[in-house]
């Protein structure tokens, strides 16, 4: 049964802004996040929780990307997830710094 043409993107541009974004956009925000948990907490944990947890929380951010209208609306939600887990980062090194 083909899918109804009403609900498909018509516009290729909004097709490649999501599926780039549940891709790429979705790995970098995942990967920022278990980063700034490991300068948080015990790095070892984190790591080996990326393993599962990780591929969990990116294919929930792929999914979400695609039910999204807008794709570069989505673009820029994960690209501020990314900053703001840099800033984690920025202030894990400062406040806990490995040594």
């Amino acid at each position: 049964m083909p899918a109804n043409k009403k609900y498909l993107t018509r516009s290729p541009w909004q097709r490649f802004a999501k599926i780039t974004a549940g891709f790429i956009g979705g790995y970098i925000v995942t990967t920022t996040l278990h980063i700034a948990l490991a300068f948080w907490l015990d790095h070892v944990n984190v790591i080996m929780t990326l393993r599962y947890a990780g591929f969990l929380l990116w294919a929930v951010l792929l999914i979400v990307a695609f039910l999204a209208k807008n794709g570069w609306k989505i673009w820029g939600l994960y690209l501020l997830l990314t900053l703001l887990f840099r800033l984690f980062i920025y202030l894990g090194k400062i406040y806990n710094p490995v040594v």
